[in-house]
């Protein structure tokens, strides 16, 4: 479930990195709740709810717009998406989903995304099957239209971020490990994701063993979600850009490295551009 739960949550917040955080809250509140759960007939829908919940968690955190009820509930719409809605909303980058509501959002995303039945989605988000109608037409107008926008200008990369990526992807290619073993914080965290977590400098220093017996992987510069971003390619595997490494600094020290060599299904909604003249998407 992990990267379905991740495919509607990026989807929400509008962010593949973003995302990945709340599907982690998500499945912390799911192994607090289980044992107090009972019976859970549906564990799919009992997870996405709970995403759900976690994801409009975090939009209120971020002071973005929070659930709204549409103002009228329209019962005379068509029940199911035409082939053209599913294919607009499967297709459609994480930064369209934003301009929606997030009734909206949310809407499209289970009905037009994940193919769920209007009586499925009315469950899964507490509301009444005409409210499902509303968002949906609402939302499919909107994102057609947002999808047929001119692309949006990236803003300004930070040259201090992209001189110290670039700093250390130099590093890495030259297998030069304890240069990067010497930028960790005492604090610093890693996020294997979906595989393991580790805090402090002691314990995430032996993170980059593996990539020392790897020769065949190596590192190039990239954009994602207006930040500068590592992409990793791996000769062994791929010849093309195979996952994303994000880094996060405080001062001159790394506080926290997130590794998605097990989570690739991240790469599916992020919109990257290499630096380099190949593999941009």
């Amino acid at each position: 479930m992990r990267p379905r739960l991740h495919r509607y949550c990026a989807r929400i917040v509008g962010s593949a990195f973003d995302g990945e955080d709340v599907v982690q809250d998500a499945l912390v509140r799911a192994l607090e709740a289980w044992p107090v759960a009972g019976e859970i007939r549906q564990p799919q829908a009992w997870l996405m709810r709970i995403a759900h919940n976690a994801a409009l968690d975090a939009l209120r955190h971020r002071k973005r717009r929070g659930w709204l009820e549409p103002e009228t509930a329209v019962d005379d719409l068509p029940d199911d998406a035409a082939a053209a809605d599913t294919r607009v909303a499967a297709a459609a980058s994480l930064a369209h989903f934003m301009h929606l509501s997030t009734i909206e959002r949310a809407a499209v995303v289970l009905a037009d995304v994940f193919g769920y039945s209007l009586a499925e989605t009315s469950e899964l988000l507490g509301l009444s099957v005409a409210a499902i109608k509303s968002a949906l037409h609402r939302g499919r107008t909107r994102l057609k239209a947002v999808a047929q926008m001119p692309a949006e200008q990236r803003r300004a990369i930070n040259e201090v971020d992209r001189e110290r990526l670039g700093a250390y992807v130099d590093h890495f290619n030259a297998r030069d490990f304890d240069t990067l073993r010497h930028l960790l914080s005492e604090e610093v965290r890693l996020d294997l994701v979906g595989r393991a977590q580790f805090v402090g400098r002691k314990d995430v220093s032996k993170y980059f063993a593996r990539y020392e017996a790897n020769a065949a992987c190596r590192l190039a510069l990239g954009h994602a979600e207006d930040r500068v971003v590592l992409l990793a390619i791996d000769a062994s595997t791929s010849a093309d850009v195979a996952y994303v490494i994000v880094l996060d600094w405080e001062g001159d020290r790394l506080a926290r490295i997130r590794d998605f060599r097990y989570g690739t299904y991240v790469m599916e909604g992020l919109d990257w551009v290499s630096s380099t003249p190949r593999a941009s998407r």
